[in-house]
């Protein structure tokens, strides 16, 4: 679970639900109809906007914005450094029942490919479809959040047209006033928060999501090639320490 994405949701919607009970009831900011014109009108554009199964996905992309689930880089160096050492003395073919074992698909598919004695240009271009494919997915998650956050604000207006509409079809009824102004003004604080706390914030998450996950499969990849190129495993330690920040770097 990743702390920061759950602690900001918190932070910022617990703040401005204490701001909104200092100025008064927060329970008159509870309007079931003018939640159902922003969020249903946000989702029946998405669905417009999106075919079905891509829709649908928006769950299961969710969930990547509030997991943690990434490889730890000095793990990764000491992984390499272990089949590094392992190739250069018993051969690549060492390492077939090592890959086997491996959770990750994009190393388990770099290595075979070098066990199977690709040369490294073409395990390059072989792996760097992969990123590039994954690179497609990721931006198709980021752009449904955009999406939202555009949707949201206008159907936000849309509701306080509507309000609107009704407050000025019933100005002789004085008890009407108020709850069609309610729905006019709620509408578009609703749609606001929407875009500017959960979609906005949800997109920018993802995308840093998908620059760490590139990142680290661009890392393996230089790791794959330098085996497959036999190279010194002190080598391949310089080239895949450059991955990481200054302060996490080691020499040996």
């Amino acid at each position: 679970m990743d702390l920061a994405t759950v602690l900001g949701i918190l932070i910022s919607f617990g703040l401005i639900g204490t701001a909104l009970a200092m100025g008064g009831n927060p329970l008159f900011f509870v309007d079931a109809a003018a939640l159902l014109i922003v969020l249903g009108g946000t989702l029946g554009a998405a669905l417009v906007h999106y075919p079905l199964p891509v829709a649908v996905r928006v769950l299961s992309i969710t969930r990547k914005a509030f997991s943690t689930h990434l490889l730890r880089t000095d793990l990764v160096i000491d992984q390499f450094m272990e089949f590094a050492h392992r190739a250069r003395r018993e051969g690549l073919l060492s390492l077939e029942h090592a890959v086997h074992g491996l959770d990750d698909p994009f190393l388990r598919k770099g290595l075979q490919l070098t066990i199977d004695g690709l040369e490294p240009e073409a395990i390059r271009e072989i792996m760097e479809s992969e990123i590039a494919a994954l690179e497609t997915r990721h931006s198709m998650g980021v752009d449904i959040f955009n999406a939202l956050a555009s949707y949201a604000p206008a159907l936000g207006l849309v509701g306080t047209l509507i309000g609107l509409v009704q407050m000025l079809r019933s100005m002789n009824d004085p008890s009407a006033i108020g709850p069609a102004m309610a729905v006019a003004l709620i509408t578009t604080f609703y749609g606001v928060v929407l875009a500017n706390l959960v979609f906005l914030p949800l997109a920018g998450k993802l995308r840093h999501r998908s620059k760490e996950e590139v990142q680290m499969m661009e890392m393996q990849l230089e790791g794959i090639l330098a085996i497959a190129r036999g190279e010194n495993p002190r080598i391949i330690l310089e080239k895949l320490t450059s991955y990481q920040p200054p302060r996490e770097r080691r020499t040996g």
